[in-house]
């Protein structure tokens, strides 16, 4: 059981996660210090992930006007002995207040940008269709899913579990050390994907070889229901 402070709790809710396979020379210059790439049966995976963010609070405090808004992040997995992490190499929300407070926090790598989703759930069927956009004129993203099938926890041993199931976070500092916090959440219900895909001007937000990866098909694709999140103050490592 931790013991360290809570920094922020929230409700994350219809996480459409698309992951792709990436040559490990990709992420190799976002590794922080103290950490090493994380694979999934040899591979080396890189996800677009967009999700809602609600109930937000920080240090117990629901923030006014900035308890419900979307977010679209780039990430990477990462280990640390028995410990497995995530990586964030962008992060972009539709509030600046939120984009500030982590940066300070954390020193991850938040932006601003004008952002919209929408979730669709089928009144015959079980399919879910939903959407993130993000970007405006020749710069807006949009990434999508329509999925098939019942929900269901993530299999031991699965590639759904791989994405999902990572509790920590890492964040690279200035100085060349390394924030490690903890991320608290039950297993998540998910939901495979009959088709997904990005479009949009990637490079405007990721760089161009981050661009190439995410306007191919994606290699794996699903939408987990997430849960209530605690995401604990970060602690420096050695």
């Amino acid at each position: 059981m931790t013991h360290q402070k809570i920094f922020l709790t929230a409700e994350w809710k219809d996480l459409l996660l698309l992951n792709y396979a990436v040559a490990p020379r990709l992420l190799e210059p976002f590794v922080p210090s103290g950490t090493e790439l994380d694979v999934f049966d040899g591979v080396t995976y890189l996800s677009l992930v967009g999700f809602e963010f609600n109930r937000t609070s920080i240090f117990g405090i629901p923030v006014p006007f900035h308890q419900s808004f979307e977010e679209v992040n780039v990430r990477f997995y990462v280990r640390r002995g028995i410990k497995r992490g995530v990586v964030f190499i962008r992060e972009l929300v539709p509030k600046r207040a939120v984009a500030a407070i982590a940066r300070f926090a954390f020193n991850e790598n938040y932006s601003y940008t004008p952002m919209s989703h929408q979730v669709e759930t089928g009144t015959v069927s079980n399919t879910v269709k939903a959407e993130h956009a993000w970007g405006a004129g020749a710069d807006r993203c949009r990434m999508r899913i329509e999925t098939e099938g019942e929900r269901y926890i993530a299999p031991e041993g699965s590639v759904s579990q791989f994405i999902t199931e990572h509790y920590w976070g890492y964040a690279a500092q200035p100085d060349g050390g390394c924030l490690e916090y903890e991320v608290q959440h039950p297993q998540w219900n998910v939901r495979n994907a009959k088709e997904a895909g990005f479009s949009g001007n990637a490079a405007a937000f990721y760089g161009s070889e981050i661009a190439e990866c995410l306007l191919r098909k994606p290699d794996s694709a699903f939408l987990a229901e997430g849960s209530r999140v605690t995401v604990f103050k970060g602690m420096r490592i050695s």
